[in-house]
């Protein structure tokens, strides 16, 4: 299982993904999930990835080798050159359909899932930043103003902090410490979730530039936001009263 976080707030991007991969409690292996697709002066484009870990990697090698053409002797379609985000979302989606229409039923055979999930965040040209959820047929949802993050993966355990505290103008690096702590809350009670994370921040402004950072085990901001996040959640939990059921007559 893996864990994949995007959110899209008036200031920017963030994207943030685990780098563990289990087949079992003696088969962990670790393998980069956050991958940038197009890093030029006309786009920036990040994919995060969950699911079967061949199915996924097809995916990417297609994306960079490129889909076949509309009609016989076209080029290749490549991220490279698709013209809005909307059209990258659709190429992404037709990779995954691809993917799965070629590995699904050779998986299934062997009693391997092949369900995956990705985000696609990102921008081209003047366009503003966007973040879409896929699913496992390649159909796809783009991220809204009113809920600014989209998950994959193990989601459940990192998306309280996620509804109570992410909102689309709360300040970029707010949004980061939040997702740290919805990662935080994921590796608490899900094991096959781990550190080494990668992140990317993609700032709503063109002039600033995207900043990457890989989160190790040993970090030590993550490791201190850990700490005070638990010593702060049980030291509120002693200042809310009693409820008033539990309270015995003296």
């Amino acid at each position: 299982m893996t864990y994949g976080l995007g959110m899209l707030i008036g200031d920017g991007l963030v994207m943030i993904a685990d780098t563990r991969t289990n087949a079992g409690v003696d088969n962990v292996s670790m393998y980069r999930k956050l991958h940038v697709v197009a890093d030029t002066l006309d786009r920036t484009l990040v994919i995060a990835t969950a699911g079967n870990l061949s199915v996924t990697q097809m995916i990417l090698s297609t994306l960079v080798e490129g889909l076949p053409g509309l009609n016989e002797g076209d080029p290749p379609r490549r991220l490279s050159d698709v013209p809005t985000m909307f059209r990258a979302a659709q190429l992404v989606g037709e990779a995954v359909a691809y993917a799965r229409n070629n590995l699904a039923a050779g998986l299934a055979a062997e009693g391997i899932a092949s369900g995956v999930s990705l985000l696609l965040g990102g921008r081209i040209g003047v366009d503003r930043l966007r973040l879409y959820l896929f699913y496992a047929e390649g159909n796809f949802i783009e991220c809204q103003r009113d809920q600014p993050f989209l998950q994959i993966g193990d989601i459940k355990y990192g998306k309280p902090i996620l509804d109570r505290s992410l909102r689309h103008d709360l300040a970029f690096d707010e949004a980061v410490k939040v997702g740290l702590i919805s990662f935080d809350s994921t590796m608490r009670s899900n094991l096959s979730v781990g550190r080494p994370l990668d992140l990317i921040a993609i700032p709503t402004d063109h002039a600033l530039p995207a900043m990457f950072r890989r989160i190790e085990k040993d970090d030590a901001y993550f490791n201190d936001l850990s700490t005070r996040w638990s010593f702060l959640l049980d030291e509120v939990r002693a200042t809310i009263p009693p409820p008033p059921f539990m309270v015995r007559d003296q």
